[in-house]
């Protein structure tokens, strides 16, 4: 591979050969002595290269050549294990992989902390023999000690921390404080950790493909970093050494902000009028036709609108706002259908943030934003699936018939049709917390919680001390939530199904038939009679106007 500047980007020229008794090149006559060279280019798009030759598509994952770590940070980890007792220590590698540098950057580590029963996530297992041995120290672990990973905790404490980061900020690996014998002996537990940690955050970051895997090595001292591509089985043969150092990392990250106003309007249809589907399933698919609709949003910085790639020279917080592009309105076609029954109404604001190296183009700022904005979308569902599912009981479900049946099953396995009654249900809103060096981490605050839960989680997830949290600084950005309280076009194209106010704070409305939809007709009757009265008053008017003119005269 060769890269070429151009125009203030990377052209990158690749460089394919193929033995000479490779059975493609007999096909196209090229069979010669000596290898045969294919010479292309290609754009890159995301971490992965896809082009054709010679009849066949290739593609090429884009590995990080360098990682670059916070040296405050990373001294500070290193420095309080070496000073501990325990033989082993796993956790998160929270950071960034920029494809368009080609580099990693590690902004901290987080310890996993101990499961339900205090176990650690990580220990040293050793054979039998050394078990009769005396007792020895770390530095003298023996040649055949490994190590125990709780893959399964490893896993669920990623898929939370995952829900606390911005944009650019990401669960990017594993770290593992244990001695070189110990590390080399437990290569597949290592892999097997890692592939449970991206499968349980791949729903929020699907362009995950890569991973890293930091040792630290305490005999003797020292940092190694892997780069693993994340596919389906994950071996030791897809470890890749490569180059790691310590640096400024958080100083160079420049800050983005958006607040991004969203309205779902999703039908619901009668018994029999389409495939049943879950509560979740009906807002994860909708979510995804959001996110291709928001990858095609264009983008204003601070007022300006985006028409270049380059990186973004100027200091401070910048202001991002999306716009759409003019589309058929699909959802408001359906609901002229006459199995539609009613509407699921889910609206709300967010407020996004991301963080970019000084290097990285615009755009990846742009893209941070975007996926931030549906991540945290991801979060609030999963996070509604999560507590009903121990709760079992709707929130806030009517006074009505079906509240007895309804409270047996979770809200996330409602199946939506026009047999369940109206249900309103308050999204959990998003809160920014203080962490390093000027930046953000965030969580999820329910209705019926404190600032103090998110305090407490933040010391468990993220391994924050409790004097550094102070909750004066923890910004409620979505405490006024501007929603369209407005009459949508929904209402206009087919008043007969339309929703109720929707009320402050992101909650989910489903109307339904029965009552309700007996007081809807009746207020419609009402409202399409009001044209005719004024119209018979007008006439009446007319005509005593006339005929008290008729008598002047």
């Amino acid at each position: 591979m060769r890269e070429t500047p151009v125009n203030g980007s990377t052209k990158r020229t690749f460089f394919i050969f193929f033995p000479n008794n490779y059975s493609i090149l007999k096909r196209n006559d090229l069979s010669k002595t000596g290898n045969v060279s294919l010479y292309f280019t290609s754009s890159i798009s995301s971490q992965s290269v896809l082009f054709s030759a010679l009849g066949i598509q290739f593609r090429f994952w884009i590995m990080v050549k360098a990682v670059v770590g916070e040296d405050t940070r990373l001294t500070s980890v290193e420095d309080r294990l070496s000073h501990s007792a325990i033989p082993a220590e796993v956790g998160l590698v929270i950071g960034k992989l920029s494809s368009v540098l080609d580099r990693g950057f590690v902004f901290d580590l987080i310890p996993t902390p101990s499961n339900d029963d205090g176990e650690p996530a990580c220990a040293v297992l050793e054979t039998k023999d050394d078990k009769r041995k005396p007792s020895k120290s770390k530095s003298q672990s023996s040649e055949s000690s490994s190590l125990s990973i709780d893959s399964d905790w490893v896993a669920e404490h990623a898929r939370q921390v995952s829900r606390m980061l911005l944009g650019g900020m990401k669960v990017v690996g594993i770290y593992v404080w244990a001695s070189d014998i110990a590390f080399k002996n437990s290569t597949m537990i290592l892999c097997q950790a890692m592939k449970a940690v991206s499968d349980a955050i791949r729903h929020l970051d699907p362009s995950l493909n890569e991973a890293l895997l930091i040792h630290i090595c305490y005999s003797p001292r020292r940092w190694n970093c892997r780069t693993c591509l994340l596919s389906s089985s994950i071996t030791s043969s897809n470890l890749r050494p490569c180059d790691f150092k310590l640096g400024k990392v958080l100083s160079s990250l420049q800050r983005f902000r958006c607040s991004y106003n969203f309205s779902f309007r999703l039908p619901l249809y009668g018994e029999g009028g389409s495939s049943a589907q879950t509560f979740t399933d009906t807002i994860r698919k909708e979510l995804a036709i959001h996110a291709k609709e928001l990858n095609s949003a264009n983008a204003m910085i601070d007022g300006d609108l985006v028409h270049n790639d380059e990186p973004c020279n100027t200091d401070g917080e910048h202001e991002i706002e999306l716009l759409f592009p003019f589309m058929k309105d699909t959802r408001a076609e359906a609901s002229t259908a006459k199995n539609v029954t009613g509407i699921l109404l889910f609206s709300g604001s967010v407020f996004s943030y991301a963080y970019l190296n000084v290097k990285e183009p615009i755009s990846q700022a742009i893209a941070d934003i975007k996926a931030d904005i549906i991540r945290s979308l991801q979060s609030r569902l999963d996070i509604i699936c999560d507590e009903s599912e121990q709760d079992l009981n709707p929130t806030d479900v009517g006074d009505n018939e079906n509240a007895d049946g309804m409270s047996k099953i979770p809200i996330s396995k409602l199946i939506l049709n026009s047999s369940i009654k109206a249900c309103h249900l308050r999204l959990p809103r998003r809160v920014l917390v203080p962490w390093l060096s000027g930046m953000f981490i965030c969580d999820y605050l329910q209705p019926f919680e404190s600032l103090e839960v998110v305090k407490e989680r933040c010391i468990e997830l993220m391994s924050m001390e409790h004097s550094s949290i102070d909750a004066s600084k923890i910004s409620e950005v979505e405490t006024e939530t501007s929603l369209l309280i407005a009459e949508s076009m929904w209402d206009v194209i087919s008043p007969a199904t339309s929703a109720s106010s929707f009320c402050l704070g992101g909650n989910v409305e489903r109307t339904t038939d029965g009552e309700d939809e007996t007081k809807r007709t009746s207020n419609a009757s009402t409202a399409s009679n009001v044209p005719i009265l004024v119209g018979i008053f007008v006439l009446l008017l007319s005509i005593v106007l006339g005929f008290m003119l008729y008598q002047s005269d």
